[in-house]
């Protein structure tokens, strides 16, 4: 992040991005294996409707349905939205329009794009139909849009299938990504360029008159809004831990190690941090920590003990 001058308020591009993994019940199982052979199932639910997509348990009263239907692959829109301008990883490169369509057959629509060149093309009611992907792995993505059909396409019925397939999908692994412009705002924009100077600043209610480290700008206890900065720390004390004994994917940490939230001095609120240069067993509750800087880091790499005596239970209490 950058600003210009101490009173610029921060903007930065932020991605968050992590592989989402999970396993398939038998519903889902064959609704994704289903898709990568070209066919679409539903689930018939106790009211007699058919749900597609197919969920495992029943909108209504709850119990588990397993009732597998195959439905067409032609339908209706049922609404539709118009997206001028296409995002990283969505269906088409091209606007396009965001649509829900009911297949022949299913009660429910199912959301998903449709090609087609421009938003006077699209209508409620008109008639669609799936364009397959060239390549099918088992994902919603095997549909890889909606296309104009003839209006006089015959509409089918849904009709009972077993849901069996030779080599199911059991899992999937969907990349979860976020891109957004953040601005931590006017307190914590401070308290930033603060770090960048290896300083920390909070801010004081001007009711309760407890110190936040980091400021949000307004008091969460009492609610009202906070302006007055106070510097803190840099030392510390650890209020309570937890031992990691999992090593995080891209972190260069061996395990175990520690982290912890530490009271810096003159805060009421402790910040969450590393703990480092003691061994993961001889971290404990009121000891006494200093921040280790990187050579060009923007806030401190992790904590360190001092070698001052614990501090007492009563003066951090508040804190737990």
């Amino acid at each position: 992040m950058s600003g210009v001058g101490s009173s610029a308020v921060l903007r930065a591009p932020l991605v968050v991005e992590f592989p989402f993994t999970r396993s398939l019940g038998a519903v889902q199982s064959a609704f994704l294996t289903g898709l990568r052979e070209r066919t679409l199932l539903g689930v018939r639910a106790g009211d007699g409707r058919v749900l597609v997509p197919p969920v495992e348990y029943d909108p209504v009263t709850a119990e588990e349905i397993r009732d597998l239907v195959e439905v067409g692959a032609t339908g209706t829109v049922t609404t539709w939205a118009w997206n001028h301008e296409p995002r990283r990883g969505q269906p088409l490169g091209a606007p396009f329009a965001w649509v829900l369509v009911r297949l022949d057959g299913a009660d429910t629509a199912l959301l998903h794009a449709l090609d087609v060149p421009g938003p006077d093309a699209v209508r409620t009611g008109m008639r669609v139909r799936v364009r397959w992907a060239g390549e099918r792995v088992g994902a919603i993505t095997d549909i890889a849009c909606f296309e104009p059909a003839d209006g006089d396409a015959p509409v089918r019925a849904a009709v009972p299938h077993s849901g069996v397939f030779d080599e199911p999908v059991t899992g999937i692994v969907a990349a979860a990504r976020l891109d957004y412009t953040y601005s931590p705002g006017r307190a914590q924009t401070a308290y930033i360029t603060a770090l960048s100077e290896r300083r920390t600043v909070g801010e004081r209610c001007p009711s309760c008159r407890k110190v936040y480290v980091p400021p949000r700008g307004a008091c969460p206890t009492c609610g009202v809004a906070t302006a007055e900065r106070v510097e803190v720390g840099p030392r510390g004390t650890v209020t309570t831990y937890c031992v990691v004994n999992i090593k995080a994917k891209n972190l260069d940490i061996e395990v175990p190690y520690v982290y912890a939230h530490i009271a810096l001095d003159g805060a009421d609120l402790a910040l969450h941090a590393r703990i480092a240069g003691i061994p993961y067993d001889q971290v404990r509750m009121g000891l006494r920590v200093e921040p280790v800087w990187t050579e060009g880091g923007r806030h401190p790499d992790h904590y360190r003990p001092t070698g001052e005596p614990d501090a007492d239970y009563d003066t951090y209490k508040e804190l737990v």
